[in-house]
């Protein structure tokens, strides 16, 4: 069986990492969505807990995904799930040289995992968890760049702010 797992903080879960989970499951036999687990972490806007349930209902219809969270570095989750990849997405040129870096950084650390890079759909290319929650926080339409139940719970996140 191909595993692999697509790690990030899902802060919240957007549809460009639904773009980016969707074709992963295309392409591996199990794809382990692995959300990092920093409670505590300034920013944070979800708990670990919420940012898994999002996530985990966000790809309840793709088969062979699954959620789970950790804490610490991606390729010792990969080793701890049997997974030979991980999954980057990369929106923009911008994106590239973090991932470049990361890349041989994870292969120094674990060479026996590949890091794959998908690039995301045109149309998702400008979302970021970030940058939907500062269009959240200031009441925008997020309608089409986050699944209708992550808009929900940042409707309902910042009207009680």
């Amino acid at each position: 069986m191909r595993t692999a797992i697509y790690p990030g903080s899902f802060d919240p879960f957007t549809n460009g990492h639904l773009d980016v989970a969707r074709r992963a499951s295309r392409l591996f036999d199990q794809v382990i969505i692995a959300v990092y687990a920093r409670s505590g972490k300034p920013g944070a806007l979800f708990s670990d807990q919420e940012r898994v349930a999002l996530a985990t209902e966000s790809v309840s219809e793709l088969p062979g995904v699954e959620v789970t969270t950790f804490d610490g570095l991606a390729v010792e989750c990969a080793r701890h799930h049997g997974a030979t990849t991980i999954v980057r997405g990369l929106r923009a040129v911008s994106d590239f040289e973090y991932e470049f870096k990361m890349a041989h950084m994870n292969a120094h650390l674990a060479p026996e995992i590949d890091v794959v890079c998908l690039m995301t759909s045109s149309r998702h290319s400008f979302v970021s968890s970030s940058l939907i929650r500062e269009v959240a926080s200031l009441g925008g339409n997020l309608e089409g760049l986050v699944p209708d139940h992550v808009r929900a719970a940042l409707e309902k996140r910042f009207a009680t702010a």
